[in-house]
């Protein structure tokens, strides 16, 4: 029941969200414009029309090797998978198993990627293979939305009854997507389909331990630790469990680490619930940080570098988004420049760092496309 085009607002939405994902050092496609068409697009109401111009290192996603593997097209599944291959992961195309190599390149690049997701609260919205790219960069943006109050159950996109790409849910999609691009390249990773088979499954059982390793790193990074120690992800995960209970905004938790290395500014204890719990936590993790011997300045730098003061949040992309379709690009560009220097310290108070007031709150997101 699809009619191919896209409305004004999905087509901001992707712009700014790339743009932003870009801005915090996460891979992703760029849109180089957006344009109106001056039609008009029907949906629940009628919407302006547009067409998104987008770059990438590729284009080739999960779905485009399951297309050719359903239609049982060896020969184009071939030489899709050598394209790629030399394209992408040249180092892959020298192995004795090229399209093995392939997959676990895929596997090691998707770890990362979704572990810097998670490190900004990003919940993608539509996790299906066809959105899935083989570069390793975050594409098709559709109903995506940042979290605000932390919770691993959080979802936003109005077609996810279930809950299926919740952020909490990201890692375990992705495998299973990953399943499906290492079935649709058994024939090339071996010629003994049950030898394939048992490559193929080694090469994934591989991905939970190489996502763990890179979550750790950017949590790691979060917390301003410099170098990693045992327990390091178990402090984290501490914090986000303190974060779920007192129903903490994300982005700015982590943001005021920067100004308590030595102390519990009283912002944060408010925002943590004035909880002894998270007392205990704050003093385990300056110990962790005193072990490391730098001093707090170096440390709260550190923490700045790591921790956006602006996100995309919802609410504004929202208001930014009514305001374009009736003509108005101000807020858009207000926005946009915001996102550019995500890093920057704001002046207190500053709206682009503050989570939605009540009325504002922004519970679902669209595709539209």
């Amino acid at each position: 029941m699809g009619d191919g085009l896209a409305a004004l607002g999905p087509v901001l939405r992707e712009y700014v969200i790339g743009e932003a994902m870009h801005a915090l050092g996460i891979p992703t496609t760029r849109a180089l414009a957006a344009l109106a068409t001056g039609g008009t697009v029907l949906r629940e109401r009628p919407l302006p029309g547009a067409i998104l111009v987008r770059v990438a290192r590729s284009h080739v996603r999960v779905g485009t090797f399951q297309y050719f593997a359903a239609r049982g097209d060896a020969e184009a599944l071939a030489i899709l998978t050598d394209h790629v291959t030399r394209r992408l992961y040249p180092e892959a195309a020298r192995a004795a198993s090229p399209a093995l190599a392939l997959l676990e390149a895929v596997i090691a690049a998707q770890a990362r990627l979704i572990a810097r997701w998670m490190a900004v609260g990003f919940i993608h919205g539509v996790m299906n293979t066809d959105n899935m790219s083989i570069a390793g960069e975050t594409i098709d943006y559709g109903p995506c939305a940042f979290m605000d109050s932390y919770h691993p159950a959080t979802v936003y996109s109005s077609i996810d009854h279930q809950g299926r790409y919740a952020y909490g849910n990201q890692p375990v999609i992705a495998q299973w997507n990953l399943v499906r691009f290492a079935e649709a390249l058994l024939a090339l990773i071996h010629p003994q389909r049950d030898r394939a088979v048992a490559l193929a499954q080694e090469a994934v059982d591989r991905f939970p331990a190489l996502y763990r390793a890179a979550w750790e790193d950017a949590f790691r990074a979060k917390l301003g630790l410099a170098t990693a120690r045992e327990g390091d992800g178990a402090l984290a995960e501490a914090l986000l469990s303190l974060m779920q209970a007192a129903g903490a905004d994300f982005t700015l938790t982590f943001r005021a680490l920067a100004d308590a290395v030595t102390a519990t500014p009283p912002d944060l204890a408010r925002r943590m619930g004035d909880a002894p719990a998270f007392e205990d936590w704050a003093r385990r993790w300056r110990e962790r940080l005193a072990a490391e011997g730098r001093d707090a300045a170096a440390v709260s730098a550190a923490l700045k570098a790591a921790n956006p003061a602006v996100i995309p949040r919802n609410h504004l992309v929202e208001q930014a988004l009514v305001a374009a379709e009736g003509g108005d690009l101000g807020p858009l560009d207000a926005l946009l420049d915001a996102l550019a220097r995500p890093f920057d310290d704001r002046a207190p108070g500053d709206r682009m760092t503050l989570p939605p007031r009540p009325g504002e709150e922004v519970r679902q997101t669209f595709c539209g496309t």
